[in-house]
């Protein structure tokens, strides 16, 4: 496995919980410390640091020291890499679905496919087995 696996893998994993989904989309608003981060969930601080210490495993935030206060930073590169992951995958599927929508439509408009035209009709009485000659 790539590190560029690896990191998809890590930065997946950690923007499944929805506290880091949130702590992400606070942090894409400006910096903020653990405190600010900490205020809206019914969380203790360790829990809150937990979360924070898994973003920061993945490269998805940083932590930087001012003064006594230690802000937590939102890496965009990171969240970059998944973006373009997730892109290029959607194009990928997207123009396979196209394809496969023409395909259905040029199948509907050809009419029945010779395999269906050479099936006999299931209505008509069996022919001997001589091949159908009169006997």
């Amino acid at each position: 496995m790539s590190r560029t696996d690896e990191r998809l893998d890590a930065t997946f994993t950690a923007l499944a919980d929805p506290t880091r989904r949130a702590i992400v989309a606070h942090l894409a608003r400006g910096d903020a410390t653990v405190n600010e981060l900490a205020a809206p969930f019914a969380m203790t601080l360790p829990g809150i640091s937990k979360h924070l210490k898994v973003l920061e495993r993945c490269g998805l935030i940083s932590r930087t020291r001012r003064a006594q206060f230690r802000p937590c930073h939102l890496e965009g590169d990171a969240l970059e890499t998944a973006m373009n992951w997730i892109e290029t995958n959607c194009r990928l599927w997207s123009e396979r679905f196209d394809r496969l929508d023409e395909h259905l439509r040029d199948l509907r408009q050809d009419g029945p496919s010779p395999r269906e035209q050479a099936r006999p009709d299931s209505g008509a009485p069996e022919d001997a087995q001589d091949g159908g000659r009169p006997g």
